[in-house]
């Protein structure tokens, strides 16, 4: 076998690989494109008793407006309690909070910064302090708005015996600019390709960040929050997984989530997260293969998760890259040697380049065609980021390059926004 057919051989497996593993993704499409909405009409059994936890760092220009928006809920004040742990903070997070009417804890630690470390900080202090009285736990990011059904739409699901439960992740901003836009359609996408019809298959959800809902006995059993990587939500859902948890999914739970609007702010986030991604490969990548192995939901919900986390931005950067060098090496080859080597090696990284493009695409205009009515901003703005959102997702490729090398700490993203639902 020639170097030139090892190229052509290794690249067809490599194409073959990626198809394979992510193909039961176009069935969840098709899943969401056919079922479209689903009205959850299981009538709970109870009111559940909640707490609202926020971790805050310098969020005293939004978290009123999120606090106001669950002061405002259509559930019973009383079984509901907001908590804010102002992480760190410089400015009146926790003034503002406290006017509110939230529990504010304020917490000072250098060393253990981060959403996961103030989240399991409260957690303690409230079963120290005997408060650890709830049922389950509500997480929000301080620049969310929530809808005013909201809690009682997840208490609706959560009475169903889930351990978790995620919602439908829509955004205040959309049509801010491109970046914002791309943010939007990422998670649109995930609520109705992914989570949708995941719950509607009977396998394990996701959380994402914010807007979820843990039982307390999930946290007891737990010993309060110990999910500490730089991505922490996904940490709990590869958790929850391989411990055999349900995760489970609320179509009529919207939170509304402000994304960056400014590159830099963008870069910073997302070398996080793929950094955040590379640490949760390295310490459950084992564990997960070996729950692909047991029957059922089980085995089904191990696999989902480990092809969302596994690093195939990565390894197409090393198959691009392998492609170059080979390239490259030929120029000094004869005329028809070099053409022969040009048809293949250019050939796999143009088409993967325009494969990408193409695919995330149709993926971005099924989802702003599906969720058009639930996206404020002008038909105009909808329409046009659907081409600009390959674009933001190509910026992955430097942000995976970085965080391979590059130490990365948290870093807050700071929100200054007033109240809205973004802008046509």
């Amino acid at each position: 076998m020639t170097i030139l057919e090892f190229v052509k051989d290794l690249n067809f497996a490599v194409v073959l690989l990626f198809t394979l593993l992510y193909l039961y993704q176009g069935f969840y499409v098709v899943v969401g494109l056919v079922r479209r909405r689903w009205k959850e009409t299981h009538q709970p059994e109870k009111l559940h008793r909640f707490a609202v936890v926020v971790s805050a760092r310098n969020e005293e220009g939004v978290i009123g407006e999120l606090l106001d928006s669950l002061n405002k809920q259509n559930y019973p004040k009383e079984l509901l309690d907001l908590y804010v742990v102002a992480d760190n903070c410089t400015d009146d997070t926790a003034g503002v909070a406290r006017k509110a009417g939230a529990f504010v804890y304020e917490r000072f630690d250098q060393q253990k910064k981060g959403k996961g470390y103030a989240m399991d900080y409260l957690f303690h202090r409230l079963e120290e302090e005997g408060r650890d009285v709830y049922d389950g736990y509500f997480v929000f990011d301080a620049d969310n708005l929530v809808d005013p059904n909201f809690v009682a739409e997840m208490n609706r699901t959560f009475d169903k015996g889930y351990d978790a439960i995620t919602c439908y992740r829509n955004s205040k901003n959309f049509g801010d600019n491109w970046i914002s836009a791309g943010y939007s359609i990422w998670f649109l996408r995930e609520a109705r390709f992914l989570n949708f019809p995941r719950t509607l298959l009977g396998t394990n959800c996701h959380v994402s960040g914010t807007g979820f809902l843990v039982s307390a006995k999930v946290i007891r059993e737990n010993g309060g929050w110990p999910f500490h990587l730089l991505t922490e939500d996904i940490q709990f859902s590869v958790d929850c997984a391989i411990q055999g948890r349900k995760i489970g999914y609320c179509d009529s739970a919207v939170v509304y989530d402000e994304q960056p609007t400014t590159f830099r702010q963008s870069w910073d986030q997302r070398l996080r997260w793929s950094k955040g991604f590379y640490e949760v490969d390295r310490n459950y990548t084992v564990p997960l293969l070996k729950g692909c192995l047991r029957p059922g939901r089980l085995g089904t919900s191990c696999y989902d998760m480990f092809v969302t986390v596994a690093p195939g931005m990565l390894l197409t950067l090393v198959m691009i890259l392998f492609n170059g060098i080979i390239l490259a090496s030929c120029m000094t080859q004869p005329a028809y040697i070099a053409a022969r080597v040009i048809d293949v090696t250019a050939g796999f990284m143009l088409s993967a380049l325009w494969n990408f493009y193409v695919g995330l695409f149709f993926y971005g205009l099924l989802t702003v065609i599906s969720e058009w009515k639930h996206i404020s901003a002008s038909p105009l703005r909808k329409l046009g980021y659907v081409f600009t959102f390959p674009i933001f997702m190509f910026t992955y490729i430097p942000i995976s390059i970085a965080a391979l090398v590059k130490k990365v700490e948290w870093k807050p993203i700071y929100h200054t926004s007033t109240k809205r639902v973004g802008a046509g």
